[in-house]
């Protein structure tokens, strides 16, 4: 995303690296005021609230200005770094900011009480000198010459909200008004409250990512016509008394720590909160002896078809899950809210809970029912290793249908597990341990884990949740039937 502010400089907003994300924060400059960039030259790394991703300039030129330092949270949209692109090397003053420079040659105008540049009246030239633009200051004037319009000319005067709008970006204060949010809501839930009569507005959403459902709709007008008639003449109500104010709460600066919560922990709170308190949870447990799974395991790092791909018990179980989905489709679905509808996947792309240092993701695997056993070590050992690098893009993060989470490399049996939102089941894995086990008759010293499976009990029930669940324990046990199965 550019613009072009006059022949020589270019700005280079923040885009949208993601699917519909509205902000990013700054991680690292890569670049300096004064230095010289090429077409693609990586100049800074942001964080989405679903990754970190570099961002390349589109063009070659000359670093005029950083908008904003490292640790800024910014809007997509935002013009973040400007290039000179006319190799007339760097600015006269690198370490002076925009604003600054704007200053002294504005003798036709007063920048405080003027933020944007009036139009001239008849036979009166324009000001000479830098001018201020929508962002910042300090462009130079362009020497292009504009075609002029056909018809009488028309003063141009800037509407209140738009030079409020300016003088919020030229850094003179917050706006003096604020576009309200469009509601987030489906066709058919528009259509309902229209006919009801509701201002999607004033409903509070329920579903996943603020999304307003039908049930929202209709709580919203059951109120209203549950409501009495008010009275022409009331009696006079007495005033309760006033609710004294909870005390503040106090904190000790010098022995705790406050962390913002931004990016990546704050995307996997709102999925949480939103998942928890929208899909009905049900996990099941089953504890199995895995023995032969881990022997098959050392057999297979033998393979000639596996050398130098991750073998571990993780890619038996996943492949054990895909049967088992395969076995039982109905498990690899979604819930519609809005259209009242149960949305049947036709593939499977698995998703791979993964620890990082900025929080928990879930990059899935694309079409994972498809891939062969070596395709899909393969697959994980991509997805394990981009991810500890903090390099998983946010489309890997996208469309997961059905999620594995090893809770057995911190050394815990199991968990209950929450579904990532728009999925319908969840399966945990918990420690391997040594244990004892009736094994023919005979009790043993076995491999034994326990596996949890969360789903979402509007679509799936509790026959089809067990049956997937066993089908994993039973492949796990006996794993010679991901060929008798498969």
């Amino acid at each position: 995303m550019t613009t072009m502010t006059d022949a020589s400089v270019r700005e280079f907003k923040m885009p949208d690296v993601g699917e519909g994300l509205t902000e990013a924060e700054i991680l690292t400059w890569y670049v300096q005021v004064g230095d010289t960039v090429s077409d693609g030259q990586v100049v800074c790394e942001v964080e989405t609230a679903k990754a970190a991703v570099e961002l390349p300039i589109p063009y070659d030129g000359v670093v005029r200005e950083l908008r904003f330092p490292a640790g800024t949270t910014v809007d997509v949209g935002t013009p973040i770094i400007t290039v000179d692109v006319s190799g007339g090397g760097a600015p006269a003053d690198a370490g002076t900011p925009a604003v600054e420079t704007a200053q002294a040659p504005a003798t036709s105008q007063d920048p405080v009480t003027a933020p944007a540049p009036a139009a001239p009246a008849a036979g009166e030239e324009k000001p000479a000198g830098r001018q201020p633009v929508l962002v910042g200051y300090g462009v130079a004037a362009s020497s292009t010459k504009r075609r002029p319009r056909k018809g009488p000319e028309v003063p141009f005067q800037q509407a209140p909200a738009t030079l409020a709008v300016q003088t919020e970006l030229n850094g003179h204060g917050p706006a003096a008004t604020e576009a309200k949010p469009r509601p987030l809501a489906k066709p058919p839930v528009r259509k309902l409250a229209k006919d009801l009569g509701v201002d999607l507005t004033a409903v509070i959403p329920s579903g996943p990512d603020g999304i307003i459902t039908r049930e929202d709709v209709h709580a919203a007008v059951a109120p209203a016509e549950a409501a009495p008639a008010v009275p022409a003449v009331t009696a006079p109500v007495p005033v309760a008394p006033a609710v004294p104010a909870a005390p503040a709460v106090s904190y000790d600066a010098a022995r705790e720590t406050r962390v913002p919560v931004k990016g990546v922990r704050k995307a996997t709170a709102q999925a949480m909160v939103g998942s928890a308190f929208t899909a009905p949870h049900v996990t099941e447990f089953v504890t199995v002896d895995v023995t032969r799974t881990l022997k098959l395991v050392e057999e297979l790092k033998q393979d000639k078809d596996l050398q130098g791909l991750r073998v571990n018990p993780l890619l038996l179980i996943a492949k054990a899950l895909l049967v088992a989905i395969k076995r039982n489709p109905d498990i690899n679905a979604s819930w519609d809210e809005a259209n009242q509808e149960i949305v049947l996947k036709h593939y499977v792309n698995l998703g791979i809970a993964a620890a990082t240092p900025r929080g928990l993701i879930v990059p899935n695997i694309k079409d994972a029912d498809t891939k062969t056993l070596p395709q899909l070590a393969q697959a994980l050992g991509e997805l394990v290793s981009t991810a500890k690098e903090g390099k998983t893009s946010p489309a890997a993060m996208q469309g997961g249908t059905v999620t594995i989470t090893n809770v057995g490399v911190f050394g815990v049996d199991t968990g209950t597990p929450i579904l990532p939102p728009g999925e319908s089941a969840i399966l945990a894995v918990g420690a391997i341990k040594l244990q004892p086990w009736v094994h023919k008759g005979k009790v043993k010293p076995r491999q034994v884990t326990t596996l949890a499976l969360s789903f979402d009990h509007r679509l799936v029930d509790g026959e089809l949740g067990s049956k997937v669940l066993a089908d994993v324990a039973a492949i796990l046990e006996q794993p010679k039937k991901l060929i008798t199965w498969a």
